[in-house]
């Protein structure tokens, strides 16, 4: 179903389209973090509307997703110089080298074990930090190189899945590092975003215009977009059994319910590229728009 107008969807301006917002993560203090990937620096968007922006060095850095971390802070990998960052809820930035040159750390989420989970869509490995910046990295036994782990989530079993998206595959690594992968049944699905909804994960395929499920035993449903060059970039679960999705194709946000009803909305701004969805603070969906804004949409 697709509806062409939703008078609860808002944009509020946070930037240009030299800042590219991209992640965005609501943080312990309330307020809603965002990754401006095309200028290299952080913002914080307070419940009221009050913006502040964090520059970070160099500004190639390329902040790109942004998650809350078990201390407090807000974590988010920086693809440009291959470096894990950290920014307190105060704007005070810290980054952490990785070990492996040239990684390209895209996907980054807090793990069950109290550490923080990451991606490497250039060395086709899964890494993990601690609070302290120690750094682990897992490869991707049985891998063909250029699998290009994507997007990381925790799942409702304690382990870590994500999305291999030049594999058309989804992974799981296990606090200790044991990996299992399990293809998709659609070939170019190019999955990238993932989330769970605390009983099964949710994944977008931007390749093939689907959203698909998969349970913690490894069953995988597929639920076709009406637009199949919709491009579904980023997803976040909502209501038990249901999600929300960015499609970056089709400028839109969508909702897909555990009965596999799909309902768009269009964002008011033609070519907006929304990118990063997140649930925020105020019980609304929050998505970052690559153009310069974010998009608020009350359920």
């Amino acid at each position: 179903m697709h509806l062409p107008d939703l008078p609860s969807v808002e944009e509020i301006p946070v930037g240009d389209e030299k800042d590219g917002p991209y992640g965005i993560a609501s943080g312990a203090d309330g307020a809603l973090w965002l990754t401006f990937a095309g200028s290299g620096r952080i913002a914080r968007l307070a419940p009221g509307g009050g913006l502040r922006t964090y520059a970070l060095d160099p500004p190639g850095c390329r902040p790109t997703v942004i998650t809350p971390g078990p201390d407090g802070a807000l974590w988010f990998t920086r693809h440009g110089d291959h470096r894990i960052g950290r920014v307190t809820v105060d704007g005070e930035s810290s980054s952490f080298p990785l070990p492996t040159p040239d990684s390209g750390p895209f996907g980054i989420t807090a793990g069950p074990d109290g550490a923080l989970w990451f991606t490497e869509t250039r060395t086709d490995r899964v890494g993990r930090i601690t609070v302290e910046g120690e750094v682990t990295e897992f490869g991707l036994p049985g891998r063909a190189p250029g699998a290009f782990p994507s997007a990381i989530t925790a799942g409702p079993d304690g382990a870590l899945w994500f999305t291999l998206n030049q594999a058309d595959a989804i992974g799981r690594v296990t606090v200790n590092g044991e990996v299992t992968t399990y293809p998709l049944p659609t070939s170019g699905a190019a999955p990238v975003g993932i989330t769970s909804d605390g009983t099964a994960l949710w994944f977008v395929e931007i390749g093939a215009g689907r959203i698909g499920r998969i349970s913690v035993d490894g069953a995988i449903e597929e639920f076709p977009l009406p637009d199949p060059a919709a491009r579904p970039h980023a997803v976040v679960a909502a209501a038990p059994g249901e999600c929300w999705f960015t499609e970056w194709g089709a400028n839109r946000v969508g909702r897909l319910t555990g009965d596999g009803e799909i309902t768009e909305f269009d964002l008011p701004t033609p070519a907006s590229e929304p990118h990063g969805i997140t649930s925020g603070p105020d019980g609304a969906l929050w998505a970052a728009l690559e153009t310069g804004g974010v998009a608020r949409i009350v359920l």
